[in-house]
Order: C-alpha cells, then structure tokens, then sequence
C-alpha cells in the first residue's frame, strides 16, 4: 500500500512518518524525515499536485493551519478548506481509493460550566474559525467522496500530546520541570486526550482496515482523566516530583475569568469526554499506549 502523508514535518505528522513507510509531502526537504519526501510550497486551492499522486492508494491529510486567534479566517479557509478539496480532486482523478482526513474535536463545539460529552453521532457544533473551516472542509469531502466513490474517512483527536507537542501541552511541561507546583490539587473534572503515538496508531489503522471507510472517529486514549491526574502524570514522566495545592477551582475560575482567559477555565477546568468506542467496535483498535507509557519519551527528551 502506498500512502501519501501531507503535513509530515509537523508534531503528528513526524510520529506517523516514523510509524509508517510512506511518502511525505513537506514544505522543506530538510524537515527531518527519513521517509521519501516531496517539497510542495504551500496547500491551498490553487496547489499544483502534478503527478505527485501517482501510484498512491491512500491519502492521510494533516496539513492545514492551526487554530490561531491572529490568522485571518479568509487564510484559514483557503488553506483548510481550498487546499483540502484541490488535494481531494487531484487524488481521485489520480485514482486514490481512500482519504484520510484529519478534523478536529472542535468540530463537536466548545464546553461551558455544565461540561461536554461527543460521541461521532453528536451534532456538530464548530466555535471557532478553525473549528468552522474543518467543519465546512468535512461536509465539502463527504459530497464530492460521494460523487467520485473515493472512500473517506474522518477523525477528529481530542488535544493531542507528546514530545514536542505546540500549545498548553507543551506550556504544562515546560512549568512542571521548572516550578513542580500546580494550583490543581482539588480539581476532578473529566477529560479526554490522545498521546501522538497512539494517534499514529489510530491514522495507520484507519488507512490499512476495509471497514473504517465511511466513519467518523473521535480520538482518545479510551481513558478519561482530570486535569490533576494528567498534570500528575507529566510529572511522572519526566521524573519529578510535583506538588499540587488545593486552590479552590472557584477562586481559580474567577481569577483567569477576571483576566479574560476563559478559554484556560475551559481547558483546565471543564469536561471534555469524547467517545471514541466506535473505534474498537468498526476497527478492533485500542489505544497501545496507555497515558503513562505515552509519557515516558518526556524523561528521554529532558536528557537530550
């Protein structure tokens, strides 16, 4: 099976670049992989993919922009959704069977006091510009996947995290090999994530099982945990010893409310359950990794 990987220099796609033997596209050439590369300057409605998709079976599309407050939506759009459905056309005029397309769980919506819980039937609810365009790009696919008979599949992570994760992840372990205090001592909210390993496993599956075509999956760990029990776990990986204060959550929530940061009361304190059954149900997978084994690559890393 030969597999075209898009966004293969980012933090996911160098996991599934490392997990599976496929072709790689790249903005630069020197982008670390060691999987055959090809070098496309940017993803967008207007992206030349020439013969670049000859011979690929399936495709595995990550590349995209991230959500980020500064970017303008118009970008946003022209990359996640333009780019995503110029790829998809050229794929299936080149024959590719199968699209893998990477979405987001913002998709299901964002979560307020009362805590969320998404399942791949729960109705889409975006929040965001980035949110929106994957939303958008979702529906656009699923259209022309019908028209053209390219089977597509759709998986929407939860945060994922790992070594060299971007974002609060990498924030949170930056803080704990510094400081090894957190204010989360009396928080129990529930919450679910994927590691960047378990992720791959996921993608590769989803590429290889002749059932997965057609599904949507939403993508976790199969484990839900608190933000003090994932903070806990950090620490463990990176062998230290963290201690966590029992800051009222209240007091917390006012205090980053009276800040403005409503979207890190969301994240720190809120649930975010998703489920992710479908999975093992439709494709018999599970996550390998479990969230402490995912995080041991912390410890190799600070040594590094």
């Amino acid at each position: 099976m030969n597999v075209l990987l898009t966004g293969a220099s980012g933090f996911i796609g160098r996991q599934v670049a490392l997990d599976l033997d496929c072709v790689c596209v790249v903005r630069k050439k020197n982008s670390g992989n060691s999987c055959r590369t090809i070098e496309v300057e940017s993803i967008n409605g207007d992206t030349d993919w020439g013969d670049t998709l000859g011979n690929i079976d399936s495709v595995i599309h990550l590349a995209g922009v991230a959500h980020n407050p500064t970017i303008p939506a118009s970008y946003i759009d022209e990359v996640n959704i333009n780019g995503t459905l110029q790829l998809a056309n050229a794929a299936s005029l080149s024959g590719v069977k199968r699209f893998v397309f990477v979405s987001s769980i913002g998709v299901n919506g964002s979560c307020n006091e009362a805590g969320c819980s998404f399942s791949p039937y729960s109705s889409a609810n975006p929040s965001s510009p980035y949110a929106l365009s994957k939303y958008i790009a979702e529906q656009k696919l699923k259209n022309f996947c019908d028209m053209t008979g390219m089977e597509l599949v759709i998986v929407r992570p939860t945060l994922v995290y790992g070594v060299g994760a971007p974002g609060n992840f990498g924030r949170l372990v930056r803080l704990i090999s510094k400081f090894r205090i957190l204010p989360f001592g009396l928080v129990s909210n529930s919450r679910d994530f994927i590691s960047v390993q378990n992720l791959s496993s996921l993608l590769i599956e989803c590429v290889r099982h002749p059932k997965a075509a057609g599904h949507i999956f939403l993508a976790t760990d199969g484990i839900t945990v608190s933000t003090k029990q994932f903070t806990n776990a950090i620490a463990r990986g990176l062998k230290v010893k963290l201690i966590q204060l029992p800051i009222p959550v209240s007091l917390m929530t006012s205090i980053l409310s009276l800040f403005g940061k409503h979207k890190f009361v969301e994240q720190l304190f809120m649930d975010l359950k998703a489920d992710s059954s479908n999975a093992e149900q439709v494709l018999g997978w599970k996550a390998p990794l479990s969230i402490e084994q995912s995080m041991q690559d912390l410890f190799t890393q600070k040594c590094r």
